[in-house]
């Protein structure tokens, strides 16, 4: 009997946020121009702190469920890998996995960069 298909976990990308110098990013201005309500700006503030500490911690969590778990990785340019899960360097952008199914064959180990993966999934 085949194994059943992985449940795909959805990516949630957040914006970046400003540079040393604002010139990309979110403003330091309200978006009328206008710093009559700070106030408000700062709870807003307070509030999309608090949902990216939320997802964060989210995303640790599944990171930490994911280890030594048999997981599927999709690529950007279509290809699918097989491979056991077994950490994830947040920091450098890797995800570290073994016995990882290439359809060149099996690499005892190996990092995948973050940047090249659409989508992982494992089952829970």
């Amino acid at each position: 009997m085949a194994d059943p298909l992985p449940v795909p976990v959805a990516i949630l990308r957040l914006p970046r946020g400003p540079d040393t110098s604002g010139s990309r990013g979110f403003s330091r201005r309200s978006r009328h121009g206008d710093d009559s309500r700070p106030s408000e700006n700062s709870r807003d503030s307070a509030a999309l702190q608090g949902a990216r500490a939320a997802l964060r911690e989210r995303f640790l969590r599944l990171l930490g469920r994911a280890r030594g778990r048999r997981a599927r990785f999709s690529l950007w340019n279509g290809i699918r890998l097989d491979a056991e899960f077994g950490a994830a360097d947040v920091h450098s952008g890797a995800f570290q996995v073994d016995s990882l199914q290439t359809p060149l064959g099996i690499q005892g180990a190996a990092l995948l960069r973050c940047g090249d993966v659409l989508e992982f999934s494992f089952q829970l």
